[in-house]
Parts: structure tokens; C-alpha cells; sequence
């Protein structure tokens, strides 16, 4: 830990005005402007830094006056050491505290597990298990757009050592590359046009927490060394400064870009490519899940009910078919849109494939146009021939089951959603 002292108000002044600090220690009684004075000038540069005020034994009405002027603390002379270190590192974790609950007050930043129990899902979660509890500090998250890569970073954050502290989450697709350094590292006041305030960057924020930058690939390249240089040994400069901050951040990065080609296109870093592909995790998109589509869609239809006040949408079976057989291409994204949609539309409404948007439709006469194989004279007994075993195989199942449906799906290998349909379409029910 870096300390400065000075011998004057004034001092304390200037020195506040010139470098970052994390806390500021202040004597009431100072030669020149006292305590009071300095902690007044020093909000009213709208810098945000904690104080802690020291007063003699007859000054405690002051401090505590002081205190409801903005100091963070207080502490009377004389004091043990142990006193003053926890004091600080309470006032610390304060104030992280309260920078982090109003980073999340402004951006609103949901927190849905995980969904879904499919094979791949399952493979996930394991995953997500040994690398939260890991000493894996850079890590990439690989998959399509919409496919969950943000509930992914919140998961190992959440499961790691450092959940206690802050997950920020920043999308480098969403900011202008004149300021992403500054909302990355922060930055004085006058650093650029428009800083009309001292900036704290979002790796302070996530200092001894996460960092999540979804969006890798659109990082500017004349950023990439800099990031480069925080990853390699946690320090860095915000913008404008003269001095360099460190941070103890795990690093999680996602895309859904080829970064090995835009290495190759000269669009990234392969050093800072290899740098932060130390632990990659691919995210598996919506169509590879099979029937976890239908706990999704129950999941989202909840959730869209409680929100607009009605009773949840449901599916007719022949509707669920065409969701199960839809390509997905914006994933579970496009399937929480689709949900949203369909409640407010027809609230607590019995949805039939009818009522699903044209794409859907698109899809069945896609199917239709495919080329199929000339049609034999033998296929309708074939179809028979099919459904007759089918029939045999989910009886003996229902049989050893005694019949509960549960667990003769489980024997049959598949989804108790799956064993209904076929019990319709079978006549069975």
C-alpha cells in the first residue's frame, strides 16, 4: 500500500487534486486550512474519495459533525494500530459497496441461472464448476450471439472465491472508442472533452472481483496493448494521469467471433489472443439442447406472466413441435423475445402454430421444399410397422415404471416431454 503524507491542509489540497487515492486520513487540527476546510474543498471538486477524520480527545462533536458532512469515519486520539487498519478496511469495503450498487442501480443487470439439464448443459455446468473454484484469472467464453455467455460469467463469478465482490459487466461493442479506455481505467478530471469530472474506471470497480467483457473481437486495437499490459501484471494508467493503479481482477472475455481469423486479418492481437485464451468454454447454442427448449419456454413464459400480470401462455403439442424444430439462429435471446411477444399478444392464451410469427412458417415450407425421396407403395406399412413397435417399446416402459410417466421416460432415454407426445401422437393417453 502506497501512502503520501503532507504537513498542511493545503498540501493535502493539492496532493488530492494531482493523484488518485483510495482513502484520505484527516487531522481536524491542521497548520494553515484545518480538516473541515480540506474536506469541504475536496467535495466540492466532486471528487468521490472516502475520509476518515482524526480528532483529538475534546474534538469528537467536531468529527462527528464531519461526519455528517460527508467524512466516511472517524477516530479519536489516541488509537491502537489495529484500530486504525480495521477502521480503513471497513470504510474500503464500504465504499466498494456503494460504488458497485450504484453501477448496478444504472445498468439494471439481470441474474437468470442457468437452464436446462440436456447432456451438453450438464458437460457446462461442470465446467463452469472447476473453473470458478480455480486459480484461473483470464478466461473466454466461445459461442453464438444470444447463446448466454453473460448468465455463463455471472455463474463462474458466483460459484468462485470472489463472489463477495464486484461483477461488472461491460459490452465493447456498446461504447465509443474515444471513451471505452477512460470506462475501462477512468480518468481525470479535463483528460479529454466532456470529462467534466474525475472518472473511476471499471477495473477499479471490479478490483479483488470480475471483470466481464463481452464483445472481446471489437476492442480497438490501439487499446489491445494497453489491456495487454493490465493483464500481464494487474497495473494500469486512467486516462490523463501521471501515476499507474493496480487491480486484482479476474478476467472473463467473450465473443462470438473467430479470433484465431482476426488474428490472422490483423484485427487483434495474437499476443493478447493467446493471453486471454488460457481457459476457453464454449457455450452451446439453443438447437443442440434439444428439449431444454421446452423448460426455456416454460421459464420464460413465468416470468413474462408475473410482468404483465397474467396467467402464463401455453403450447398446444403441435406447436412445441415447430419450436423444437426451429434453426434458433438468435438463440435463447430470440426465444425470450418470442415468449414476450406471445404474452403480450394472447395473455394466458392457448398458443396454436397459427398464432407463431411468419419466420415460423417460413420454416415449415422450407421443410416442404427439401427434396425428399420418391414415395414408395410400401411406406405407409413401414410407417405402421414403426408405430406398432414404438407402441410395444413405450408400454413396457410405462409397465416397468408402474406406470409413472417420469420414470419411464428416464428407462426409454428420453424427456417426459417427449414420452407425452409420442403417447399422443400413438394413442396411448
Amino acid at each position: 500500500m502506497d501512502v503520501t503524507g503532507v504537513h498542511s491542509g493545503e498540501d493535502a489540497f493539492l496532493e488530492v487534486r494531482k493523484n488518485q487515492f483510495d482513502i484520505i486520513l484527516l487531522d481536524l487540527r491542521l497548520p494553515g486550512a484545518d480538516g473541515m476546510e480540506v474536506l469541504n474543498s475536496i467535495r466540492n471538486l466532486d471528487i468521490d474519495i472516502p475520509a476518515i477524520m482524526i480528532s483529538a480527545h475534546g474534538d469528537t462533536r467536531a468529527a462527528v459533525k464531519a461526519v455528517k458532512l460527508g467524512a466516511a469515519d472517524y477516530l479519536s486520539k489516541p488509537f491502537e494500530l489495529d484500530e486504525l487498519i480495521h477502521t480503513i478496511n471497513t470504510v474500503l469495503d464500504q465504499n466498494q459497496t456503494a460504488l458497485e450498487l450504484e453501477y448496478h442501480r444504472k445498468r439494471d443487470v439481470p441474474a437468470n441461472g442457468l437452464i436446462g439439464d440436456c447432456t451438453v448443459m450438464s458437460n457446462l455446468r461442470t465446467t463452469i464448476e472447476r473453473v470458478a473454484k480455480s486459480s484461473a484469472s483470464r478466461i473466454l467464453l466461445l459461442g453464438e450471439s444470444g447463446t448466454g455467455k453473460a448468465l455463463v460469467a455471472r455463474a463462474i463469478h458466483g460459484e468462485s472465491p470472489r463472489s463477495s465482490r464486484a461483477f461488472i459487466e461491460v459490452n465493447c461493442a456498446a461504447l465509443p472508442e474515444q471513451l471505452i479506455e477512460s470506462e475501462l481505467f477512468g480518468a481525470e478530471k479535463g483528460s479529454y472533452t466532456g470529462a467534466h469530472q474525475k472518472r473511476t474506471g471499471l477495473v477499479k470497480l471490479a478490483d479483488g472481483g470480475s471483470l466481464f467483457l463481452d464483445e472481446i473481437g471489437e476492442l480497438p486495437l490501439a487499446l489491445q496493448a494497453k489491456f495487454l499490459h493490465f493483464l500481464e501484471n494487474g497495473a494500469y494508467r486512467p486516462v490523463g494521469s501521471e501515476h499507474s493503479a493496480s487491480a486484482d481482477v479476474r478476467v472473463i472475455a467473450a465473443t462470438n467471433r473467430d479470433l484465431a481469423e482476426e488474428v490472422r486479418l490483423g484485427n487483434f492481437r495474437e499476443d493478447l489472443f493467446y493471453r486471454l485464451n488460457v481457459i476457453t468454454i464454449d457455450i452451446p447454442a439453443l438447437r443442440e439442447r434439444g428439449d431444454d427448449i421446452i423448460k426455456l419456454v416454460e421459464h420464460f413464459a413465468d416470468k413474462q406472466a408475473k410482468a404483465e400480470g397474467c396467467q402464463p401462455i401455453k403450447f398446444a403439442l403441435e406447436t412445441v413441435d415447430i419450436l423444437l424444430a426451429h434453426r434458433w439462429r438468435g438463440n435463447v435471446r430470440e426465444l425470450k423475445n418470442l415468449i414476450e411477444r406471445l404474452t403480450i399478444l394472447y395473455p394466458a392464451k392457448m398458443i396454436y402454430p397459427e398464432l407463431l410469427p411468419a419466420e415460423f412458417h417460413e420454416d415449415e415450407l422450407h421443410d416442404e421444399r427439401e427434396p425428399h425421396q420418391p414415395a414408395s407403395s410400401n411406406a405407409p406399412q413401414l410407417q405402421d410397422r414403426l408405430d406398432t413397435t414404438e407402441r410395444t417399446l413405450v408400454r413396457d416402459a410405462l409397465d416397468q415404471a408402474n406406470g409413472h410417466k417420469g420414470r419411464a421416460a428416464e428407462i426409454l432415454g428420453i424427456s417426459r416431454h417427449a414420452l407425452k407426445r409420442r403417447l399422443q401422437r400413438l394413442g396411448l393417453q
